[in-house]
């Protein structure tokens, strides 16, 4: 915006700068604040989501087999028992 006033130009060129330059002092600051939360996110040593969800598969399965296990087990143990007392 040009005027005929020197002073108001002088004005709106300083504020134009200095949205300019919040605006710049506004994106370092969100750069600084995203990577030190990145490295203590590292530092936490979190575990991602994907690997939580197969671990916690793995750990399903592992129970169901270990349920079936047992089951044949004393299934096992007393037709043993059955065979032992004839």
């Amino acid at each position: 915006m040009q005027t005929d006033n020197p002073f108001l130009d002088g004005l709106s060129r300083i504020f134009t700068d200095a949205a300019g330059a919040a605006q710049s002092v506004r994106a370092e600051m969100d750069t600084f604040i995203r990577q030190r939360l990145e490295r203590l996110v590292a530092d936490m040593d979190f575990v991602p989501r994907e690997e939580f969800e197969a671990v916690k598969a793995m750990a399903a399965k592992a129970r169901e087999e270990n349920a079936k296990l047992e089951a044949r087990i004393a299934a096992l143990e007393s037709k043993t028992r059955v065979k032992s007392d004839s």
